[in-house]
């Protein structure tokens, strides 16, 4: 009678387990497939789009909004030319590219100038074919670093011409940046800038990042869904109330 019984528990034990094994490769292929096709994490390591988004901040990019090519899938294992379920990036928006020079690199800036576009930096006021966009001066961004001394960046609002406002920092007046030439936007490629505008390097340098094809293009930035500071660990749980930017969490990213 025991060895009957024990027999029937050890079925039912191995049935748990194969049961368990399930789930997790059911999980495993779900977190996959939203991973490839719906939003891919990504950390921010610099602080070229401050102060729209901060070293340490961690968000979700959509790799829907601007359909598919061959970088949305990882290492690019799925080869093939152009993109499929295309829709072109809007002005303004944030968005993850693969660096022209390498296609591997991941970059994060703003989309400033779309195909045919002509882009040009006078005295840090950014030109659209011709035209300033307007540039209101408002509060200072402050860093604070680890000795808890304070230095104060002049911030300010920028409205692009189809409405979309968002912040810039100027923290060196004629930067090698703020005068340039001007950049005229191939067919099929985008100009790229930081919103940290004199600590990015972006399409404004031709050497290193240049105009961006839009099947370098990985997807839209969305929402922060977690940020903390450069002294944050994991396994330093006493740390996190002052290491953790809480009200950074579920930020929509414009």
């Amino acid at each position: 009678m025991s060895v009957e019984t024990n027999a029937q528990g050890g079925k039912a034990q191995a049935s748990g387990w194969k049961d368990t094994v399930k789930v997790i490769v059911h999980a495993l292929i779900l977190a996959m497939i939203v991973r490839v096709f719906l939003y891919q994490p990504f950390n921010i390591p610099s602080g070229s789009m401050i102060s729209t988004l901060l070293v340490g901040d961690y968000l979700f990019v959509s790799k829907f909004s601007y359909g598919y090519s061959r970088y949305s899938f990882p290492w690019g294992i799925i080869p093939f030319e152009g993109r499929i379920f295309a829709e072109p990036p809007k002005r303004g928006d944030v968005a993850v590219f693969k660096l022209p020079r390498d296609n591997k690199t991941d970059y994060i800036k703003r989309v400033i100038g779309l195909p045919g576009d002509e882009i040009q930096m006078r005295n840090g006021v950014l030109y659209i074919n011709g035209k300033a966009v307007p540039k209101t001066r408002i509060s200072d961004y402050v860093v604070t670093d680890y000795y808890g001394r304070e230095r104060r960046i002049p911030r300010y609002r920028e409205t692009l011409p189809n409405g979309v406002t968002y912040t810039v920092l100027d923290s060196e007046p004629n930067g090698p940046f703020d005068n340039t030439g001007v950049y005229k936007v191939p067919p099929g490629h985008y100009f790229m800038m930081g919103d940290n505008r004199d600590n990015s390097t972006d399409s404004r340098a031709q050497y290193g990042v240049g105009y961006v094809p839009f099947e370098n293009f990985v997807g839209r930035a969305e929402i922060i869904f977690f940020s903390a500071d450069d002294r944050w660990s994991l396994f330093a749980v006493w740390r996190w109330p002052e290491t953790i930017r809480w009200s950074r969490f579920f930020r929509i990213i414009r």
